[in-house]
């Protein structure tokens, strides 16, 4: 049997990968992998192209709203939605190892992320500068390479501490405690 191909419009360790894992294990799907895609588009665009089977995608948070990303790229292909869900999205403040709180300059992370922790940023971190990024995951990847200076933390899921061997100086920072993002299954 031919593995199942799925795209997802994250990194490793992003909350798209978090919600496919968690699609396969509820639909009993043993048989995958994963194509990390960072955007909705790119996902959709594999989809289009049959290079993948189905995509994974956000639109929507309870906090932070559309997606804007996924739905401009919703309306540039034809789909079908085979499955809507939700995951709890619980959110990190991550900085390279030994970094202190008080050498942070930059915030960076998906804008999505940005807007769930908007206020929190306002209370702890008002003066810093917030920079948008691609995905949550690929800037936790890119502090720990050293594409992002030591002096920039980021906003990114528990596990990419492990993955990308950082410290965590803030976690449950998401503006509310109850955090959901819904996500489509997309299919040809």
């Amino acid at each position: 049997m031919n593995k199942l191909k799925i795209g997802i419009s994250g990194n490793i360790g992003s909350f798209s990968e978090e919600a496919a894992k968690y699609y396969c294990q509820r639909n009993s799907i043993k048989n995958f992998d994963l194509s990390y895609l960072i955007s909705a588009d790119k996902t959709l665009s594999s989809l289009e192209k049959e290079k993948i089977d189905k995509a994974i995608f956000p639109i929507e948070n309870s906090n932070g709203g559309i997606v804007e990303e996924a739905i401009y790229a919703i309306s540039r292909y034809l789909f079908e939605i085979e499955n809507i869900f939700e995951i709890d999205i619980q959110h990190c403040l991550l900085v390279q190892r030994g970094v202190k709180a008080a050498d942070i300059k930059t915030i960076a992370s998906h804008p999505q992320a940005l807007k769930q922790c908007k206020m929190y940023l306002k209370k702890e971190w008002k003066n810093l500068k917030l920079q948008e990024y691609s995905d949550t995951a690929s800037a936790a990847k890119d502090l720990c390479n050293g594409v992002l200076s030591s002096d920039t933390a980021v906003i990114a899921p528990k596990i990419c501490k492990k993955l990308y061997k950082l410290d965590i100086i803030g976690e449950g920072i998401q503006d509310l405690k109850f955090n959901f993002t819904t996500f489509v299954v997309a299919k040809k």
